[in-house]
């Protein structure tokens, strides 16, 4: 069995082309398959290398190694399409000779004129399907531009889709498209049974938007002799608003998933149910071998998948909290030197804090950016304050004395645990008559900046006595109305 991939490198992998990619390279490797990756890069103009390795680039991401393809090579190169022109001519060649191809030396002009005087739908009247060999060869003695067309024959052209069950097309109702271009391009049809069938596949699983291609690749397959595959047409992915997924909807590139702090395994685990069902129970959450022993296109849902981000966001922080501390340290890494936060020993000497610190905000973390972005106050000198929150915590009546209390109270802590410090606060805030609530509300903002922050006891014994002396006392000027 033999499956492939075959992108277009005119953009980078979206959400869409990764499921495609992803549902081919689960059913290969559940039935001990052959996975291969093909670049069609005929389009000239819009291709491009950076392209290409983006697509490589989501692909390496995800974990979907293939088995033939760019940088490994295998039997059938080479797998970019822009380098194997000569085997589609040589295709042509034999439909021409077999007779179930045939030159059209009809311009543009002439068939924009012929759709134009019908007034509505038209499809080709096969003009030069009836020419005699002797005008084919006065045409060829003019060297006049020619494309090259299937002729298709009469009947119906019937499938049995391995998600939608039989589907059938009317041949009367299938114009002979073009197979190869005047200018001798190929077109996708051609190209994509051509490469197919060089490269022995076996099944073609990819979106129902080429379900209306199927009938015409089927009849090359039969001009030219080969058996057609199985093929697997997989529902689209519609955004929330039930319409085509789009950059509209947010970010649809795989790589920026990457970049937001998405673990691979989550967004895995989500694409591969955007559209599939294990069958019966309610388990969600899959490792990489439970899905692939599980995986079956019959699985395939009929209807359109629906992207919630709000499921992603789920599954990634289900991902988040099952990582070991080292992992979560290693996967944080990037995100923290993003930000500028980023230090060697936090994975050195000081690993123990540093667990200790990620901890904090495992829970509440959607994606890695998350504790990047929220942790940032463990490694400033001074916090930036919330205007707002500074306002209704710090600027109350009574505060800076307060604080000034509670500052020489914790400066006596004998162990500066999360304990420790909470007793200390509650016993200061009963001395002052003050509800603790509302000295554990401005010490947050005084020790992070924010109205909102992890359990503030666990963030008091990671920021340390010296440094929670230095906010304190920064808080009580703001709070006493001193400019700093």
């Amino acid at each position: 069995m033999r499956v492939r991939f075959a992108p277009s490198p005119t953009g980078y992998l979206h959400i869409g082309g990764a499921r495609t990619a992803l549902f081919n390279w689960l059913f290969a490797r559940r039935h001990g398959g052959v996975f291969v990756l093909r670049i069609e890069d005929t389009d000239v103009e819009r291709s491009s290398a950076d392209m290409v390795e983006g697509i490589l680039d989501g692909l390496r991401w995800l974990g979907l190694d293939w088995d033939e393809g760019p940088r490994i090579g295998g039997p059938h190169e080479p797998y970019f399409q822009s380098g194997r022109l000569d085997r589609y001519r040589a295709l042509v060649d034999r439909l021409l000779a077999s007779g179930d191809a045939y030159y059209c030396y009809c311009t543009p002009e002439e068939l924009q004129a012929k759709r134009d005087a019908a007034g509505g739908e038209w499809k080709y009247d096969r003009t030069c399907c009836g020419l005699t060999a002797a005008a084919v060869a006065a045409r060829e003695q003019e060297q006049r531009q020619r494309a090259v067309r299937i002729k298709v024959p009469e009947g119906e052209i019937a499938f049995t889709d391995r998600v939608h069950g039989p589907i059938s097309f009317d041949g009367a109702n299938v114009e002979d498209f073009i197979i190869l271009r005047s200018d001798g391009h190929p077109t996708y049809q051609l190209s994509v049974v051509a490469d197919d069938i060089d490269m022995g596949i076996t099944h073609v699983v990819r979106g129902d938007d080429h379900i209306s291609n199927t009938p015409k690749q089927i009849l090359i397959y039969r001009a030219a002799g080969a058996p057609v595959p199985e093929f697997a047409h997989v529902p689209l992915i519609l955004g929330p608003d039930k319409k085509r997924l789009s950059k509209r909807h947010g970010a649809t590139s795989v790589m920026e998933y990457a970049r937001q702090g998405y673990l691979p395994e989550a967004m895995l685990n989500f694409l591969t149910l955007l559209g599939w069902s294990p069958g019966a129970g309610d388990q969600e959450m899959f490792t990489r071998q439970e899905l692939i022993a599980a995986f079956a296109l019959e699985g395939i849902n009929g209807g359109n998948a629906v992207f919630n981000p709000e499921k992603l966001d789920w599954f990634n922080q289900q991902y988040i909290m099952r990582l070991a501390p080292n992992d979560l340290a290693v996967r944080v890494r990037p995100f923290f030197e993003a930000v500028g936060i980023w230090r060697d020993d936090l994975i050195d000497d000081r690993h123990a804090w540093f667990f200790a610190m990620l901890e904090l905000f495992r829970p509440r973390a959607k994606r890695l950016q998350d504790i990047a972005e929220q942790a940032k106050f463990f490694f400033v000198d001074a916090v930036e304050l919330d205007p707002a929150a500074a306002d209704k915590h710090l600027r109350a009546a009574g505060m800076a004395e307060h604080l000034v209390a509670l500052d020489e109270a914790l400066a006596s802590a004998a162990t500066f645990d999360a304990q420790t410090l909470e007793g200390i606060l509650r016993h200061t805030a009963e001395a002052r008559s003050v509800k603790a609530a509302t000295l554990i509300h401005a010490l947050r903002v005084a020790l992070t900046g924010k109205s909102i922050s992890p359990g503030i006891f666990d963030v008091l014994a990671l920021l340390g006595r010296e440094r929670v002396h230095i906010r304190i006392n920064a808080a009580v000027r703001v709070a006493s109305g001193v400019a700093s």
